[in-house]
């Protein structure tokens, strides 16, 4: 891979003080799949093979993403070399207003996923012909193998979801050092942005289906400086410019959370800390909350949970506006963390009466301990607890559906690193606007869930970037 350097780096696109919990130097990824290809309408394994090409609806999805995008300014464009990626880029970039200065960029690191044995197959003959490499590939991806003739007549083992996750990180170590404080566009594949994805907020090969990449989707990731350094996930698989207002299932995946948090309180206007103070919605939150309420107007909600506090149950009430007969429970669990003494108190104020302890918060959260209020393991142990409760009983109605969780930032993040196998460490991996929904999907309660989107905010200002206000966390 040879990625260029660019001499000039642009500092005036975004801020990183409202990203992340310190100031940093930030790149921003915008994180884009193909549009859909003739091989994706077959069921055909596609992988490394070139055969494939966009379909007339691929090119329309190509051209609502760069519309979609084209207010944003990038530094550089890669795509895979793969045609259906590169095309996919050629029609986005054709929408940027940087078009004419940023050229495009494929490389080959950028490539699918390489399944040589099964590339043009029917996924329907793949599971016939190889099926316990196909129940390694569905559920034990990092444990999948494939038998390689060499040119001296042996074969070699070859593990591809390995190989993928192994070149997704080389990427990033390539990557980052080019473009610091830069917006980037990335155009490649379902399985290497999967892996590009898990490699930053340090999942292993055997994450490989935990999250989705729909066609087109749009995620946005904001790595805090080099390799190693903090990376924060602010959207996944984001579809609404597509007409979409959430992916569509996948096949044997009938239970779906719609996890949201709750709308702008003022204090999170002010930063300032709320906790488990009864802080309830400003007149911007209610705005959010009536904007979540129309995106989810036609979603079907057979079931509703919230925490009992005022912000998220106001939430949860306009958003059940249009649900009338879904009934609205509590659950105690789900509320915010308790920040105990820091509660009601500006970051500055923190700083001044417990000198260091903020900076250990936001490196390190796992090991703080809120003076007369909470740890985060707490937090963890409560928020999962009550999540595993809600998905059994969801999992277990008579007719799968769907059921709306509402809650807290610490709440939601620790959810969502819960549900892909993430430890407390990574609690600032994931970004939670007031009034974002997440979704969720299970086929089974003892079966991995699926991150099929994460943090969807364009509902609240028609764009792909979250701009609502950070809080104080």
């Amino acid at each position: 891979m040879h990625l260029a350097k660019r001499s000039q780096i642009h500092r005036n696109h975004f801020n990183p003080k409202f990203l992340f919990p310190l100031p940093h130097m930030v790149t921003r990824v915008i994180l884009v799949r193909h549009g859909e290809s003739s091989f994706n309408v077959e069921r055909r394994v596609q992988g490394f093979l070139d055969e494939s090409t966009l379909t007339d609806q691929g090119q329309a999805m190509a051209h609502q993403v760069g519309e979609a995008l084209s207010e944003i300014s990038f530094d550089a464009v890669y795509s895979s070399t793969l045609r259906r990626a590169k095309d996919t880029a050629e029609i986005v970039l054709t929408h940027l207003k940087t078009a004419p200065k940023v050229p495009l960029q494929p490389v080959d690191s950028l490539k699918e996923i390489n399944l040589m044995l099964w590339e043009g197959m029917l996924f329907g003959d793949v599971e016939k012909i190889y099926p316990n490499e196909y129940e390694q590939w569905k559920n034990y991806p990092h444990k999948l193998s494939m038998m390689i003739p060499q040119e001296n007549g042996e074969t070699a083992e070859y593990f591809p979801v390995v190989e993928l996750f192994d070149r997704a990180q080389q990427f990033w170590q390539e990557f980052l050092p080019n473009h610091g404080n830069q917006t980037v566009l990335l155009v490649a594949h379902s399985g290497i942005n999967r892996a590009l994805i898990g490699t930053a907020i340090g999942l292993n090969a055997s994450g490989y289906q935990a999250v989705q990449q729909s066609n087109c989707g749009i995620s946005v990731l904001n790595f805090a400086g080099g390799w190693g350094d903090l990376v924060q996930v602010e959207s996944l698989n984001q579809t609404a410019h597509l007409g979409e207002p959430l992916p569509n299932p996948k096949q044997g995946y009938h239970t779906r959370l719609l996890l949201v948090r709750h709308g702008e309180t003022e204090w999170n206007r002010q930063k300032r800390f709320q906790g488990q103070i009864d802080v309830p919605l400003n007149d911007n939150g209610r705005s959010q909350s009536n904007q979540a309420a129309e995106f989810l107007k036609a979603i079907p909600i057979d079931h509703a949970i919230t925490s009992p506090m005022l912000r998220p149950k106001e939430t949860a009430e306009v958003i059940l506006q249009h649900h009338p007969d879904v009934a609205l429970d509590f659950e105690d669990n789900l509320k915010e963390i308790s920040h105990g003494l820091w509660e009601g108190k500006l970051e500055s104020e923190i700083e001044q009466e417990f000198p260091g302890e903020l900076q250990r918060w936001q490196q390190t959260p796992e090991v703080v301990q809120m003076p007369a209020g909470e740890n985060l393991q707490q937090v963890w142990d409560r928020a999962t607890t009550a999540w595993d409760e809600i998905v059994q009983a969801a999992v277990n109605q008579p007719k799968p559906g769907t059921t709306l969780v509402v809650a807290h930032d610490a709440v939601n993040k620790a959810i969502l690193c819960y549900v892909l196998g993430l430890e407390p460490n990574r609690f600032w991996s994931f970004k939670q606007g007031n009034g974002a929904v997440s979704v969720i999907d299970y086929a089974a309660a003892d079966q991995p869930p699926v991150m099929m989107a994460m943090n969807i905010t364009a509902h609240l200002d028609g764009g792909v970037l979250d701009k609502t206000a950070a809080g104080a966390l």
